[in-house]
């Protein structure tokens, strides 16, 4: 299996739903407290795709 880079535009959306999640997490934005498991397991998934699909 060859993996391929991200485009910058995929990378950039997979950090911001990481961070995003992980700031629900911790309390910091509490109106994502429900959402940061679902929040940082997208920016997972999509950066996992980037990697997968090539020209994603």
């Amino acid at each position: 299996m060859k993996l391929t880079p991200p485009t910058n535009v995929v990378f950039w959306i997979s950090v911001v739903l990481g961070l995003l999640g992980l700031l629900g997490g911790i309390g910091v934005i509490g109106a994502l407290a429900g959402y940061a498991f679902w929040l940082t397991f997208a920016g997972f998934a999509l950066l996992v795709l980037g990697l997968l699909v090539k020209g994603l």
